[in-house]
């Protein structure tokens, strides 16, 4: 078997940068080397794309901080990478695939994606359409109630409407209750959510959701079991059985996902078995109607007081680190995380029609 020259991108523009370099850490480690040649491009938080010299190495030191620019060229007849040894000197290196592990904006939400479809290049995950989708938490639930996939209630509103948010805010209460939740509707690792339980918590999250995001989400809060199904494949995605977070904090915030630990998870989740597969089958469904493809994490709530299976959200570049849920969910199924990320490299070579089946 010919060898694939597979290209990392890690890092990012984005407020998750620092998650990506946690996940791009256990992806090197576990891309196995006898079957490819792994090369990794980081991009730094201002956007400047270098050539990591050192793998792994150079990215648990920091080191790729000091690569040469390079960047994939949107030339198809390049099919890969364009590289600045100095000011004058250019090359080129093709590649067979690219793996962006990039969280957030400017990598999870179709920008990326755009680019590798340009440079006819297969690329691991989603594809524009799915990512852009699922990125946007209010075209996202736009699209589920439309495909009547259940959710608990919520509300928006855009970052012009602030200055009178006070006149919406009553009506957001009557439709919702207290708690809720406000999140921006672009972003991830639950960065600039807030659980608020008055008025003067709702205007504030609100303002600290708009220095995310130019339109703001309210959501009813859920009583319920915190759930995540790991899905892979194509035409035919296939669910796992979920896994549960049991949160270590009020809600499953950034601290408790990455710094302190104190969450952890059991899987399958504590539910009866026909609860399980009722939400591996939903995350099925959301999955095929949010025109995901590869892989992605879906979220949901199975509330306390009603059974009901409802839809949180569906992450298309979910976390890759050590103790994410993905992997873990994969792991659980009988799948080392070395195989799920070849069946990930096999998927989207399909996808491209560059491999049959």
């Amino acid at each position: 078997m010919v060898r694939k020259k597979i290209c990392v991108l890690f890092g990012g523009a984005s407020s998750e940068h620092d998650v990506s370099l946690m996940s791009v850490a256990s992806v090197l480690k576990n891309l196995n080397n006898e079957k490819y040649d792994v090369i990794s491009i980081g991009i730094t938080k201002d956007g400047r794309w270098l050539y990591n010299e050192d793998g792994i190495t150079g990215v648990e030191s920091g080191s790729w901080l000091n690569g040469a620019a390079a960047f994939i060229s949107p030339d198809p007849s390049v099919h890969g990478l364009i590289r600045i040894s100095d000011e004058s000197i250019a090359t080129t290196e093709r590649v067979d695939v690219v793996f962006p592990v990039l969280h957030g904006k400017f990598g999870e939400d179709g920008t990326v994606q755009g680019l590798l479809e340009l440079a006819g290049i297969p690329y691991v995950g989603c594809g524009v359409l799915g990512s852009a989708v699922c990125m946007d938490k209010v075209v996202a639930n736009l699209l589920c109630d439309a495909a009547n996939i259940p959710r608990c209630e919520w509300e928006y509103i855009t970052s012009d409407e602030l200055d009178t948010f006070s006149e919406k805010a009553a009506s957001i209460e009557e439709k919702l209750g207290y708690p809720i939740f406000v999140k921006p509707a672009n972003a991830g690792s639950s960065i600039g959510i807030s659980k608020v339980r008055n008025r003067e918590e709702l205007i504030a999250a609100a303002l600290l959701a708009a220095e995310h995001d130019d339109r703001i989400l309210f959501e009813r809060f859920v009583d319920g079991h915190e759930v995540e199904c790991a899905v892979i494949g194509n035409e035919k995605p296939e669910a796992t059985l979920p896994g549960e977070i049991i949160i270590g904090a009020d809600f499953y915030d950034y601290e408790d996902k990455y710094v302190s630990g104190n969450s952890r998870c059991e899987i399958p989740a504590n539910l009866p078995m026909e609860k399980l597969i009722e939400v591996k089958n939903a995350a099925e469904k959301a999955y095929k109607t949010l025109c995901c493809q590869g892989l992605a994490r879906a979220d949901f709530f199975v509330e306390k007081s009603t059974g009901k299976v409802l839809l949180n959200e569906i992450n298309t570049l979910p976390g890759f680190t050590n103790i994410s849920m993905y992997p873990k969910l994969m792991i659980d199924k009988g799948i080392s995380y070395t195989d799920m990320l070849d069946e990930l490299v096999l998927l989207a070579l399909k996808k491209k029609g560059c491999v049959n089946g």
